[in-house]
């Protein structure tokens, strides 16, 4: 529910002008004088919970209008240079990199920019994306779909890749052979087993998911579901308790000989 805007124009004075000699967050107090007069910001918020709620949910917003402008189409550029430059271009903007059929591994410097020698070459697919750490999601995957030849996709620490994503990926089932999810917090067992469409896989990474709660039984599974592929990252031993618990001994009953 958001706050009233006369609430809102309370904290832009308060915060413009009785807080103006705090250097922290810390609770660091006001110049000497006006400590009377001011609040430190922790103890405003505190004071004003309902202003603190509307701020997070602003926050909140803010971000997801973010993501969801970073993984708009890019049919546009589909319609002018073809899909392998679209889905290329979506990746780099991201901050990824892609790989083009007998090329070199494109990815934009530590400014974001990249070359764009590779619209000269509408018609070389891409064979290798890497969106590691991107902010790719469900409808940004739809994005890298235009790379029908793709063959391996990392999406390392993606941190909004969830099962929904994975269900997504079947278009890819004729092409992929690599797929890394490794430390996607929110892949779970349900979307590892949307992948048994990808039969061509050959070589699965799923280390480091916190949501699957076992995974050594997880990959038991996963290599049924795939047997032509090679799954990383998840010991079979993990998670599996192979003999019971050892009872502790009452040591206060007495032993009879």
């Amino acid at each position: 529910m958001a706050a009233p805007r006369t609430s809102l124009r309370l904290v832009a004075a308060i915060w413009s002008g009785s807080t103006r000699g705090i250097h922290g967050l810390g609770g660091a107090a006001a110049p000497e004088g006006s400590q009377k007069k001011g609040k430190t910001l922790l103890q405003f918020l505190s004071d004003h919970f309902y202003d603190v709620e509307f701020l997070r949910e602003y926050l909140l917003q803010r971000q997801m209008l973010k993501v969801h402008q970073e993984n708009r189409s890019f049919a546009y550029i589909a319609e002018k240079h073809g899909p392998y430059v679209a889905g290329a271009c979506f990746i780099l903007k991201q901050g990824g990199a892609v790989k083009f059929q007998n090329k070199e591994w494109i990815r934009p410097d530590e400014r974001g920019r990249f070359p764009l020698e590779f619209s000269e070459f509408p018609g070389v697919p891409v064979e290798a994306v890497d969106a590691s750490g991107c902010a790719i999601n469900y409808d940004g995957l739809d994005n890298v779909l235009l790379l029908k030849e793709l063959r391996s996709l990392s999406l390392r620490r993606c941190p909004n890749v969830d099962d929904w994503c994975l269900s997504h990926l079947h278009p890819l089932a004729n092409s992929l052979q690599e797929l890394s999810l490794a430390g996607c917090p929110h892949v779970s067992e349900r979307g590892l087993a949307c992948l048994h469409h990808l039969q061509n896989l050959r070589r699965l990474d799923i280390s480091d998911l916190p949501a699957v709660s076992n995974p050594g039984l997880t990959r038991i599974l996963v290599e049924e579901m795939l047997p032509n592929c090679e799954v990383v990252g998840a010991d079979w031993a993990q998670g599996l308790n192979s003999e019971p618990e050892e009872q502790p001994q009452d040591r206060a009953s007495p032993v009879h000989v």
